[in-house]
């Protein structure tokens, strides 16, 4: 995931490359994590939120369940709903990703020639992390609710979006940029730290797996891959909890409980459990 940007931000030995080719760059890698990661995280997003019920009665069994499901009724393209919008900002999203992380270690060593400590490294992820939410947050708002519509559609609700746009400008008529920007605080919550691990974890990796003598870009091909693969498995142990906390809140499942403690209150009862509600 964007090892050739990562590169480029090493040290003081690499060749100048266009802004332009970095953000062709970074879109073209991002493009092709979408196409491989996304029917795995539209699997995530429906186990993180659906119905809280009795184990005989559940869903999704767990992640074979669930492609299993999906795919029988909505075909291979339902593991693809909701793409469109994390699609047309991942260019961008990386594009300032690698900006912020190069920014943090610009201020926390100003010195080129010396090696970043983990800590800073991992500083300098987290300053990439606040940047990058601005962009990832309303994409992940309207990825999120097309991609759990249609299994809320079998209980509660028809599927009130057709697409992306749709989707944006709907979330924008209701109750304007806020309903967009839902979850911006979870959003860092997740991001802030996931991706200070990730870059820690990559630079960390890829120094160890260089022999002494040679340079970080002489890796082989394998080999920075195999780092980016831990670097992001270091991510998701870091971003995954709070993940599913964005993610029901996002969906509006938050909402449903906030409604259900005041309707206990009113009724100095315990909890009562509120109707599905429609979440904006």
């Amino acid at each position: 995931m964007g090892e050739l940007e990562l590169e480029l931000l090493q040290g003081n030995q690499e060749k100048h490359i266009s802004p332009l080719k970095n953000f062709v760059a970074g879109g073209a890698g991002g493009a092709c994590l979408l196409f491989v990661g996304h029917p795995l995280d539209t699997i995530k997003v429906r186990l993180q939120t659906q119905p809280r019920v009795p184990r005989q009665d559940v869903l999704y069994k767990g992640a074979y369940d669930c492609f299993l499901k999906t795919v029988s009724k909505e075909g291979l393209l339902g593991l693809y709903r909701g793409m469109g919008a994390p699609l047309a900002s991942v260019a961008p999203m990386m594009a300032i990703s690698f900006f912020g992380f190069g920014l943090g270690k610009q201020l926390l060593q100003p010195d080129p020639t010396k090696t970043l400590m983990p800590t800073q490294l991992f500083l300098s992820g987290c300053l990439a992390g606040v940047f990058t939410t601005v962009i990832v947050c309303p994409g992940e708002r309207v990825k999120c609710l097309l991609q759990v519509q249609a299994q809320a559609s079998e209980g509660q609700r028809a599927v009130r979006y057709a697409g992306p746009l749709d989707c944006a400008l709907k979330l924008y008529k209701t109750q304007g940029i806020r309903s967009i920007y839902k979850g911006t605080t979870l959003t860092l919550i997740r991001d802030v730290p996931s991706n200070g691990a990730y870059f820690m974890a990559y630079d960390f990796l890829k120094h160890k797996m260089t022999a002494e003598g040679e340079s970080v870009s002489q890796l082989s091909t394998p080999k920075i891959l195999l780092c980016g693969g831990i670097a992001g498995i270091c991510n998701w142990v870091v971003g995954l909890p709070p993940d599913v906390l964005k993610t029901n809140f996002q969906t509006g499942l938050f909402s449903r409980v906030r409604i259900g403690v005041r309707v206990s209150k009113l009724a100095g009862s315990h909890l009562v459990k509120s109707p599905a509600t429609t979440c904006h």
